[in-house]
C-alpha cells in the first residue's frame, strides 16, 4: 500500500475565479445600408451578493478538481447561454489584488473570448440576465475590479486583430473586403482609408488556394453582403492551412490616420 503524505502549509488558503470577456462585432442599430458595426462585450446583471443588481463580467469559482479553462467554458455556458462553437478562449491574464473580492482573497483566470456570435446570450445560474453593450457605453462601475480586466480585454483585442485570421474570425465563412474592413473599423474605433486598406488585404490574398497567403481570394457571381445587399467581385476566405503561418505574413498593421 502507498501511503499518501499530508502536507500542511504555513499560507493561507485562497479561491481561484475565473471571468470572462465575450466579444462580437454587431450591426450598429442605425448602420443602415453602410453596415457599420461597432465592437460589444456580454455583461450580466448580478443576482447574489456582493454587488447584486450590478453588471459584471460572467465568470465564477473554479471547483477544487475543475481545470481552469473548463471552468471558464462550463461559467460560460452557465451565465451567458454560449459555448465552445459560439466562440475561442484565449487566456488574457491573472488578476488578484487583495480587496478585489469582499467575501474571501481570490485570484481571478481572465479569459478573452471572440467570434461569430449573431445571438443574444442568455442569462443562468446566479445571473439574472445578460446582454450585449457597446464597449463605448459599458458604465465604468461594473462589479469587482471587471472594469478593469474589460480594458485590458479590448487592448488586446485591438492588438489580435491585426493578425488577420483573428479578425476574420469575426465573419462568416466567406466576406468581403468591405466587410473585413468593417470588422477593423468596430474594433479599433475609427475610420480607415478603404483603398488602403483593400490594397493592403488583397496584397494577403492568393488565387484561391491560398498558398502561403492567410487569405484566398474565390469567384463566387452568386455572393450578396448580407447587410448591405450589394454584390462584391473580391470574395475572401480562410484557406484550411491558414492557421499553420507565422503571424509575421498575417499583419495587418494599424498605424493611425487609417494608414500603413
Amino acid at each position: 500500500m502507498v501511503s499518501v503524505a499530508k502536507y500542511q502549509s504555513e499560507f493561507p488558503p485562497f479561491a481561484v475565479t475565473v471571468d470572462l470577456v465575450v466579444l462580437a462585432v454587431r450591426p450598429e442599430a442605425d448602420g443602415g445600408r453602410d453596415g457599420r458595426l461597432r465592437l460589444e462585450a456580454v455583461l450580466i446583471e448580478r443576482g447574489d451578493e456582493p454587488f447584486a443588481g450590478q453588471l459584471a463580467l460572467p465568470g465564477g469559482f473554479v471547483q477544487v478538481d475543475e481545470d481552469v479553462e473548463a471552468a471558464a467554458y462550463r461559467e460560460l455556458e452557465e451565465e451567458a447561454g454560449l459555448g465552445a462553437a459560439d466562440v475561442r478562449l484565449e487566456q488574457l491574464g491573472a488578476y488578484g489584488t487583495p480587496g478585489r473580492d469582499p467575501r474571501m482573497r481570490t485570484v481571478s483566470v481572465a479569459w478573452l473570448a471572440f467570434g461569430r456570435v449573431d445571438r443574444a446570450p442568455r442569462g443562468g445560474s446566479d445571473a439574472l440576465s445578460a446582454q450585449w453593450i457597446p464597449v463605448d457605453q459599458v458604465p465604468g462601475d461594473l462589479a469587482f475590479d471587471h472594469a478593469k480586466i474589460l480594458h485590458d480585454a479590448v487592448a488586446q483585442a485591438r492588438a489580435r486583430v491585426q493578425d488577420v485570421r483573428v479578425a476574420a474570425s469575426f465573419l462568416p465563412q466567406r466576406f468581403t473586403v468591405s466587410q473585413l474592413r468593417r470588422v477593423y473599423e468596430a474594433v479599433w474605433g475609427t475610420e480607415l482609408d478603404q483603398p488602403n486598406f483593400q490594397r493592403r488585404v488583397l496584397a494577403l490574398t492568393g488565387d484561391g488556394s491560398g498558398v502561403g497567403l492567410p487569405l484566398g481570394r474565390v469567384e463566387d457571381p452568386d455572393f450578396v453582403d448580407p447587410v448591405t445587399q450589394r454584390r462584391s467581385k473580391h470574395v475572401l476566405q480562410l484557406p484550411t492551412d491558414s492557421g499553420q503561418l507565422e503571424e509575421s505574413v498575417c499583419r495587418v498593421d494599424y498605424r493611425g490616420g487609417g494608414q500603413w
